[in-house]
């Protein structure tokens, strides 16, 4: 029997049930506040590796968008990403990461270019592969697995900040105002899928691409967490 939509968006949920972001120890560290300062200070460099490269996601998708109204759907996120004025009062999502990292104690020369770990690295190439191959393939890992919400967890992860280091609301306004951007930007997603997702081979697709995007993105994680767990152990000794 042929998928509907609704299997795919069925399927999409039981897949990020199995593959959990918050069910990472990295990101349990983050709400939990159990990542010391150093930890921390990474933990953000490494994960800057997203945001501050959106414009190789975004732009890609863009750029292979076969049709007008879809291409000003995703026009629009791309614009709320570089410029802010949608959500986020005039501050481009970049800027809004980078005044996390002032609030952490890093300028913005720091951030660009970093030493990434092989994780980041890895997800970067991945991620700007498949936002090039086919629209399809793209939206799918961008916004139906890379972007899909967890309600609350970015608001639990910028009031343990706050509390931990005494950040202001400007340095956790990345992880506020992400918590209801994401959401919007999979509603787009979602959207998309309806119209574009014609074939029972596409809606096959759009699954395998969002496991796929899951899977690789938990690799990162587990190479983020890894890192910063060693440097807890060099603090320690």
């Amino acid at each position: 029997m042929a998928l509907t939509t609704e299997d795919v968006i069925d399927g999409i949920d039981e897949i990020h049930k199995e593959i959990p972001m918050y069910g990472h120890p990295l990101w349990v560290a983050m709400v939990e506040g159990t990542w010391n300062y150093e930890q921390s200070q990474y933990v953000c460099k490494q994960h800057g590796g997203i945001p501050l490269h959106n414009h190789n996601y975004h732009g890609n998708l863009y750029r292979i968008c076969p049709d007008p109204a879809w291409r000003e759907m995703i026009a629009e996120v791309a614009y709320e990403e570089a410029t802010g004025q949608l959500m986020s009062d005039g501050v481009s999502h970049h800027r809004l990461y980078l005044n996390y990292a002032k609030g952490m104690g890093m300028e913005p020369d720091e951030m660009y270019d970093p030493p990434y770990c092989a994780g980041v690295v890895a997800f970067q190439a991945y991620f700007t592969h498949i936002c090039s191959k086919t629209f399809l393939e793209g939206v799918a890992a961008h916004m139906l697995a890379g972007e899909a919400a967890i309600p609350g967890l970015y608001i639990k992860i910028a009031r343990k900040l706050q509390e931990q280091f005494g950040l202001s609301d400007e340095a956790v306004a990345y992880w506020v105002i992400h918590d209801s951007a994401d959401e919007e930007h999979s509603d787009v997603g979602v959207k998309l899928l309806d119209e574009y997702a014609k074939t029972d081979d596409d809606r096959k697709l759009v699954l395998k691409t969002v496991r796929q995007m899951l899977e690789i993105q938990q690799l990162m994680y587990d190479d983020i967490y890894k890192h910063a767990i060693q440097i807890g152990d060099k603090v320690a000794a």
